[in-house]
């Protein structure tokens, strides 16, 4: 194996964090702003790129190059490495960004390789590749909700991501489709063919509020689905903010609801 050996476990329901622990010199690197806490004997340092093994035989260019294709999915040109230094087993934490579950990843047994969603990597075993996976279909990468380019990792270690609400992991057998909103899609292994799908029926497409398009899956291989995506969390939220101090939420859990709210002179 390239990557270090890692052990680790994962607490909490709705807020969880991962503690991981190390033996002496392994390294766990992580994206910026994910860290808990650690033991003392654990040393953090700052690295350019995404801390595998090939982007340091590259170089500095080879950083540079890496650094700049993580700007491109929206994450910092840094990641922050955790190394122990010092003897015996010592314990280094990262916590969640936002209420979901960590998901596990064995990349020894998942082909090597995830796709993910552009916000999705939390840490890994350091040998992990953290890079950008470009889309070749053109239809995918204008309607397939995570546009041209999505995250991938590759490596032979263990990482972890993160996604909102419940994640659900689906096995799919050789030719299997599986539709899913375009939002809820968090992964799947290199084996299993991406694409988008125009749902059916005009007025599904203008009324149902689901958009015009599933992501369509097809296997063989994992896919890991989330059930609360951020940007759909996010939405409700401003949505609801917008209305705070304007009458808005008084109505709920009465019959008439919003319409109450109009009625009563609040929304006048």
């Amino acid at each position: 194996m390239n990557a270090h050996e890692i052990d680790y476990q994962i607490f909490g329901e709705e807020m969880q964090f991962v503690e991981i622990e190390l033996d002496p010199y392994e390294t766990i690197i992580a994206e910026s702003g994910s860290f808990m806490m650690k033991d003392e004997e654990i040393e953090m340092a700052t690295i350019f790129g995404d801390g595998s093994q090939r982007n340091e035989d590259q170089g500095i260019w080879g950083k540079v190059l890496s650094a700049g294709k993580r700007l491109i999915t929206g994450e910092s040109l840094f990641l922050t490495a955790f190394t122990h230094g010092g003897s015996g087993k010592r314990k280094v934490s990262f916590a969640a960004p936002y209420p979901g579950r960590i998901i596990p990843l064995d990349l020894s047994i998942l082909q090597g390789k995830i796709i993910c969603q552009k916000d999705a990597f939390l840490c890994a075993a350091k040998g992990a590749e953290v890079g950008i996976e470009f889309s070749k279909k053109m239809g995918r990468g204008f309607f397939g909700g995570e546009g041209f380019i999505m995250q991938k990792i590759e490596g032979d270690g263990m990482a972890f991501m993160h996604a909102g609400g419940t994640v659900v992991e689906r096995d799919l057998d050789m030719g299997e489709v599986l539709h899913i909103d375009t939002g809820c899609l968090v992964g799947f292994t290199r084996s299993v063919d991406y694409d988008i799908e125009m749902i059916k029926g005009v007025r599904n497409m203008i009324f149902g509020g689901e958009g015009v398009y599933y992501a369509r899956l097809q296997g063989p291989g994992k896919v890991w689905i989330q059930s609360l995506p951020f940007s759909r969390l996010a939405d409700r939220v401003l949505r609801s903010s917008k209305n705070y101090g304007r009458g808005a939420g008084k109505g709920e859990g009465s019959v008439l609801g919003g319409l109450g709210d109009l009625l009563d002179g609040d929304n006048w």
